[in-house]
């Protein structure tokens, strides 16, 4: 029988559960994050076994809802926040304990040298819009170096269109990083990864709340 889609219902409740060690505020953050950001989207490009790459993982959701849903292959998960490393670390011990294949979570900014080798996905969500302007091209240029053919670079990040869903994003990085974001038009990157090799498989605009969100994905012949 086919497998049901996944729903926000069922990835909240998985991350509370993945989450149960971290603090009550850190908790419930990690459990709404799939009302505001398409994770049950995103996990449709995960595909069973693969070996994937978050960069810019955060408290390590993406790897930990990925790995909770199905088997994988050796996953890492970087990020320049070490609170945020620390509290994935815990859901990888979680996910351990429940005889899962943990992601390795490590410390880095996306300006050091990155883990090495390829990755079957090559995941940024949500990260772009942090790095400087300057190092916007280079971040994309590295992570399509580490997609393999036949593997897959999964791209998503805020959307600058339409506006007033833009200032809504905005206002919610001030909130939350106390940051000035900086967007990135989607063609902008598409024409990075492509010069790099790979092909533009879909493209989304999804509206998600009061939140817009663009969605690439690329694959390497």
């Amino acid at each position: 029988m086919p497998t049901a889609p996944l729903r926000n219902r069922d990835l909240k409740a998985a991350a509370k559960r993945l989450y149960a060690d971290a603090s009550g505020a850190t908790r419930t953050i990690q459990s709404l994050r799939p009302y505001i950001c398409p994770f049950t989207r995103l996990l449709d490009f995960v595909p069973p076994g693969s070996r994937v790459l978050d960069i810019g993982c955060g408290a390590g959701l993406l790897l930990a809802l990925a790995t909770d849903t199905r088997p994988l292959g050796p996953c890492v998960g970087f990020d320049s926040n070490g609170k945020a490393i620390a509290v994935a670390g815990l859901a990888a011990k979680r996910l351990a304990a429940a005889e899962k294949s943990a992601p390795k979570f490590v410390r880095l900014d996306v300006r050091d040298p990155w883990p090495v080798g390829t990755f079957d996905v090559v995941a940024m969500i949500d990260v772009l819009h942090h790095v400087p302007v300057a190092a916007q091209q280079s971040a994309i240029s590295q992570a399509v170096a580490a997609v393999p053919p036949g593997g897959t670079f999964l791209y998503k990040d805020i959307s600058p269109r339409p506006r007033w869903r833009a200032w809504m994003n905005r206002l919610h990085d001030l909130v939350m990083v106390r940051e000035w974001i900086h967007y990135v038009d989607s063609d902008r990157v598409t024409e990075w990864a492509t010069a790099g090799g790979l092909t533009l498989r879909s493209r989304e605009w999804i509206p998600q709340l009061w939140y817009g969100h663009d969605l690439l994905v690329f694959d390497r012949p």
